[in-house]
């Protein structure tokens, strides 16, 4: 465990950093530090292995003052990527695997038997790699050793400074998907700084969310999604985002098509089946004056009493057995049209005046809405 206690930083220029941070990074978990540029998410994590020293507060680690502590022996307790690399060029990949173990005085044998145990865990073969320089390697490759060098001296803690930022978008789904991997073997204590959102939801046990050096809002992905704290974190998010998790979210209201074909009780099957044709339908919802609703008709209703020029849509409507109220959450819509297998379902409000209808291609329009990457990404500045 990693706690913050009344952490600032003020350089001497008099540029405040950090104010006043208290955080606790538990054991085991990847938290993400989020937040927009100069907001103090990396100045945050090198305080963890003393990169940066606060002006005030105190940092523990397993209950003990980081301060109190030589930085060279704490740093090498640490595993650290970063979004470079920093590969030795002129080492091979065994020898830049095992640097940390040597450092620390490992016997031979048992560095060499930790390299190839980590280069099978990231699926690079060691008779392959392990012989190999980073030139010889490509991006995702490299970060891969990267990861893995951070691991070789079985740190418990790790810090992870946009470590895939710099990777094209399938290399970097890869990593992250192998990240998500490895933390449930190994449950590690993961410090994760990054400026992409959708990274963050996707790794994170905990997103930690910071602005202008103070700490916003803490918790799972899943609670930021579905309670932000305030308007920052919902734009910072985005709004499509905030229902991405979380398909009870949206009303009715939102989903709904907003003009529903619909006739007057007192319309000739003929002109029912002509606004049917009109408006690409095979059935009506029957409204009174006061746009009330009640009933609906069908195409089939129709054409079996057509010859019948007498009659009206009243006498072959069926009664509208199953509707939703105004407000009502899209996950219980959905659960009655799954359940009684409906086409659709109307929406309506006070006294059953007909606002709406539900249907498979309104919901479906929707999600592709609400699930549809924005156009940059979903990415802000990286921190300078």
């Amino acid at each position: 465990m990693i706690q913050f206690q009344a952490i600032n930083k003020v350089y001497e220029n008099g540029n405040v950093v950090l104010k006043d941070i208290n955080l606790t990074i538990e054991e085991g978990e990847i938290t993400v530090l989020i937040g927009p540029s100069g907001c103090g998410k990396t100045t945050t994590m090198k305080m963890i292995n003393r990169l940066i020293k606060p002006s005030k507060g105190k940092i523990t680690l397993h209950g003990e003052d980081i301060s109190t502590m030589n930085p060279v022996t704490l740093r090498r307790k640490i595993g650290y990527v970063i979004q470079s690399i920093g590969l030795f060029p002129h080492m091979t990949i065994a020898k830049n695997v095992g640097v940390v173990p040597r450092l620390q005085k490992w016997e031979k044998q048992k560095t060499e038997a930790r390299v190839d145990e980590l280069l099978k865990m990231v699926n690079l073969d060691p008779d392959l790699y392990a012989n190999r320089f980073p030139s010889e390697l490509s991006g995702g490759q490299q970060q891969r050793i990267g990861v893995i060098r951070a691991l070789a001296a079985d740190p418990t803690v790790i810090l992870m400074d946009e470590p895939f930022s710099a990777l094209d978008p399938i290399s970097r789904e890869q990593l992250q998907e192998e990240l998500i991997r490895l933390q449930q073997e190994l449950k590690k204590t993961i410090v994760f700084v990054t400026h992409d959102m959708d990274e963050a939801i996707k790794i994170a046990d905990t997103i930690i969310l910071m602005k202008d050096g103070e700490v916003i809002q803490t918790g799972q992905p899943e609670q930021i999604l579905r309670h932000p704290a305030n308007d920052f974190v919902k734009n910072f998010f985005g709004a499509k985002r905030m229902q991405v998790n979380a398909l009870e979210a949206p009303t009715v209201d939102e989903v709904m098509v907003e003009n529903p074909a619909t006739a007057y009780p007192s319309r000739g099957l003929a002109s029912a089946m002509k606004i049917m044709e009109k408006r690409r339908v095979d059935s009506l919802l029957i409204v009174d004056k006061n746009n009330r609703l009640q009933g609906s008709v069908s195409i089939y209703r129709v054409l079996d009493q057509y010859g019948e020029e007498t009659k009206t849509v009243a006498d072959v409507m069926m009664p509208v057995v199953h509707i939703v109220q105004s407000g009502t959450s899209l996950s219980v819509a959905l659960n009655i049209m799954t359940e009684y297998q409906l086409s659709n379902l109307a929406v309506v409000k006070g006294d059953n005046e007909l606002i709406g209808l539900i249907t498979r291609g309104s919901v479906v329009s929707h999600l592709a809405e609400v699930y549809s990457p924005p156009l940059n990404g979903g990415n802000v500045d990286a921190e300078v």
